[in-house]
């Protein structure tokens, strides 16, 4: 019974969509090629703008457009509370 739970968490968690205006740091950090520091900047970037689709995160410093590509099918961008 733990295994199958376990196999549904995983498997939740990598199907999982990540909303890049509401995202916390551990959920950034899953898209690919975003890590500690990229994930930081994307917090501080939003604290001030809202993403208005996925390749607004080209905006932030470090992150291109090959990072937003291999991401798109994970990306979500949902209201912004700014």
């Amino acid at each position: 019974m733990k295994l199958f739970a376990l196999l549904f968490l995983t498997a939740a968690l990598l199907l999982a969509t990540v909303d890049i205006n509401n995202a916390s740091k551990s959920e950034l950090i899953s898209l690919k090629g975003i890590g500690t520091k990229k994930a930081d900047a994307i917090i501080i970037y939003r604290k001030t703008h809202c993403f208005k689709d996925a390749q607004s995160l080209t905006e932030v410093k470090g992150i291109g457009v090959k990072t937003v590509a291999k991401n798109r099918s994970e990306i979500e961008v949902g209201d912004c509370n700014r």
